[in-house]
């Protein structure tokens, strides 16, 4: 069967994304994407490997795309500020991405090289934003996850209404990253793993 023309792996998967961020990843199907963009369900199969080939591109365009913008958010920054302006961008893709964000979190192969070599991206991405702290190679991969783990959980339970207190939650979210930062400058001070 002949791809349509003008359809391509790239414009599958960027329907996908967006179809997961207006109605969430779970309702994304290759028969509701079939019919965002207006072909049968079958042609779809030129251009991804099923609903898991499907999942598979949305991590992969999802992690590549979050790296993007954390690289966006670090340009021109450096200390505490390249690291405010990470978290930040971080917490705006979840909120301007949600489905897409799912995909990057829904069990992606991390056995798969290409998916490995996407997520090693961000982790590089981070580290040469916590360069200017000078930690121990193993104290700088703990506090990439120390950071992941914050910005994370403030996305996820502020996309589920979990902060219901009527607080600047920009402003929470500032907090959180400035105490961490506190705290590894106060571990650099020390000269403490």
């Amino acid at each position: 069967m002949a791809a349509r023309q003008g359809l391509d792996r790239e414009s599958v998967v960027k329907a996908a994304a967006d179809l997961a961020d207006e109605v969430g990843l779970e309702q994304v199907t290759l028969a509701s994407l079939a019919g965002r963009l207006s072909v049968k369900t079958p042609s779809l199969y030129n251009h991804v490997q099923g609903l898991p080939g499907l999942r598979r591109e949305l991590a992969l365009y999802g992690i590549e795309r979050l790296n993007e913008a954390l690289t966006q958010g670090a340009l021109g920054k450096s200390g505490d500020d390249a690291v405010l302006s990470v978290g930040t961008a971080y917490v705006a893709f979840v909120r301007q991405h949600p489905g897409l964000y799912e995909a990057t979190m829904g069990a992606p192969d991390m056995s798969d090289p290409d998916i490995q070599q996407v997520s090693a991206s961000v982790v590089d991405t981070v580290l040469r934003v916590l360069e200017v702290y000078r930690l121990e190679p193993e104290e700088a991969l703990h506090a990439v996850r120390g950071i992941r783990s914050m910005v994370h959980g403030f996305a996820s339970l502020e996309g589920r209404n979990g902060f219901r207190l009527q607080l600047d939650r920009d402003r929470t979210l500032r907090h959180m990253l400035t105490t961490y930062l506190s705290g590894l400058k106060s571990k650099e001070a020390a000269g403490k793993p």
